[in-house]
């Protein structure tokens, strides 16, 4: 039952991440006036900060579980950045990163079976 909380802060710590990723991508798709304002923006600064946020969770997380299962659960984060780029980003969901993250998907449930 532990190891369960645990797992759910991993999930949680890749979808702040995946949440920053988006973040990132929105400020890096617009032009700004200096050097100085393209890192030093409202998106920029919150997307770090959730990243800063996601390491902290996955320390968190990694004390409770086994370190193998890490880049397992971590691998998630394809499938949420797909799903937030969709949502937010008006991006496109072809063929090919729907077969990606169903072999991702694939992998995950072999793992744990």
């Amino acid at each position: 039952m532990i190891a369960n909380k645990y797992y759910l802060i991993l999930v949680a710590s890749v979808a702040v991440a995946s949440i920053s990723q988006i973040f990132l991508k929105k400020s890096a798709l617009k032009t700004y006036p200096s050097f100085l304002r393209e890192y030093l923006n409202v998106e920029v600064i919150f997307g770090y900060g959730l990243m800063v946020l996601s390491t902290l969770l996955t320390v968190l997380a990694f004390s409770g579980l086994e370190y193998k299962n890490g880049p397992v659960v971590e691998s998630l984060g394809y499938i949420f950045v797909m799903i937030l780029g969709r949502i937010f980003l008006k991006e496109g969901i072809t063929k090919k990163k729907l077969l990606g993250n169903a072999l991702i998907l694939l992998g995950i449930v072999v793992y744990y079976s």
